[in-house]
């Protein structure tokens, strides 16, 4: 596909005109999409691909001879290896999950509960989302562990004084995001990982919120574990990607078990496909894995560097157009530290309040704890509203951003 964009020149409104959903109108306003942290829109590359996926080529994958089955292994195959070139990894080391959550779980079940025993620390930061928080709970639980958390800067960045600290204890695992989901943070992972791998542990990223906005190399960074989720990629929802080292993974049980990840199966005993089968059991997601193939087919061609300058630069104008509605609380650092996205409070109204009063301009926003409590509670806050932005958003998305809130101002009399 011919690519859209250049890092010399970025023609956000041309992007915008490859979604479908983006043309549609509602009571006779056009749509705001400014969610796409929680999931991306579509582009028509993607939908395409799907349809053609369904309508044409759907049989089982890895089963059947005839060319059907054939052409849908083929698809599904090819999409795994695009993906991992995306990222930089090796394709055997590239595996498909239902989402990120998904693949968190894995690591936690497979690698936690070999590795992880009474009185080992995993250490966490408070701006995880509860899918890297929650699975690392019940596995301290279960097998009396602690957990620790990095302290947190005023300005929502880590204290890697306070990191370095925690490292002192010898923590068996470090689980961080790439980028916050409610701060924006742009977390300095290699950093993390280096500092982490000298202590002894391993390290899981969270890259939802970094794989759709920023060239990412999962080898270059070193992280042992490297989970995201296709549909915040302009993806399908139901298929997410973990990466992760080869010896930790073959050293690792299956966290699922059933058909196709065996490579026998005895009456009393079974053994294993190889990887990166060995964890995914069962009917794969082979139609979503096309789409997402295709998602990052598409988003490599628009130049992801020139995506994510883009993004930078409509965060650090919204960033200062917010400054002009008073009340305003916009939490997390400043643009040049930060991924595409931004949270904020406004004195007097509840965040939910906010959104609902945005939409009645067809401005899409996320209100509420964001899957973040934990941040929530180190914030003082019990919810934020949450503007993401993508390769398509513009300037005149953020207007309409900030035009909502006055109004939202003037219906509240503030």
């Amino acid at each position: 596909m011919a690519a859209t964009a250049s890092t010399a020149t970025f023609d956000a409104a041309a992007v915008a005109a490859q979604f479908p959903i983006l043309q549609r109108e509602i009571d006779g306003r056009p749509l705001v999409y400014l969610d796409s942290g929680a999931t991306a829109q579509k582009p028509e590359a993607v939908l395409r691909t799907l349809d053609e996926s369904y309508r044409l080529h759907n049989a089982n994958i890895h089963r059947g001879v005839y060319t059907l089955a054939q052409e849908a292994t083929d698809r599904f195959e090819g999409a795994r290896e695009r993906i991992a070139r995306f990222v930089g990894a090796p394709t055997a080391e590239t595996i498909f999950t239902k989402n990120v959550t998904e693949a968190i779980n894995l690591v936690a079940y497979a690698w936690g509960r070999r590795n992880v025993g009474p009185g080992d620390t995993i250490v966490l930061t408070p701006m995880e989302h509860h899918a890297n928080i929650v699975p690392w709970q019940q596995l301290a639980l279960e097998v009396g562990a602690r957990l620790a958390y990095v302290e947190l800067t005023d300005d929502g960045r880590l204290d890697m004084d306070s990191f370095d600290a925690l490292l002192e204890r010898a923590p068996k695992l470090v689980a961080v995001a790439h980028v916050s989901n409610v701060l924006g943070t742009l977390n300095p992972v290699e950093a993390i990982v280096a500092r982490a791998h000298a202590a002894g542990a391993v390290v899981l990223v969270d890259g939802a919120q970094a794989v759709p906005h920023l060239r990412v190399d999962v080898r270059a960074l070193g992280a042992d574990f490297y989970g995201f989720t296709g549909h915040k990629v302009y993806g399908p929802t139901g298929v997410g990607v973990l990466h992760g080292r080869r010896e930790l993974l073959e050293a690792m049980p299956p966290f699922l078990t059933g058909g196709d990840m065996i490579s026998s199966v005895d009456f009393e005993s079974s053994t294993f496909h190889e990887l990166p089968w060995k964890f995914e059991a069962g009917t794969s997601p082979y139609v979503q894995a096309t789409g997402l193939g295709a998602a990052v087919e598409w988003l490599d061609a628009l130049g992801l560097e020139a995506v994510h300058a883009h993004e930078q630069a409509l965060v650090a104008y919204a960033l200062d157009a917010l400054t002009e509605v008073p009340g305003l609380t916009v939490y997390g650092p400043p643009a040049e530290q930060r991924g595409s996205l931004i949270s904020f409070a406004l004195d007097g109204v509840h965040p939910h309040d906010v959104a609902e009063l945005l939409n009645r301009r067809n401005v899409c926003v996320r209100a509420g704890h964001h899957c973040a409590q934990p941040l929530m509670r180190r914030l003082g806050v019990s919810a934020t509203t949450r503007a993401s932005f993508a390769a398509h958003s513009t300037r005149a998305d953020v207007d309409a951003l900030v035009d909502g809130l006055h109004d939202v101002r003037r219906v509240f009399r503030l």
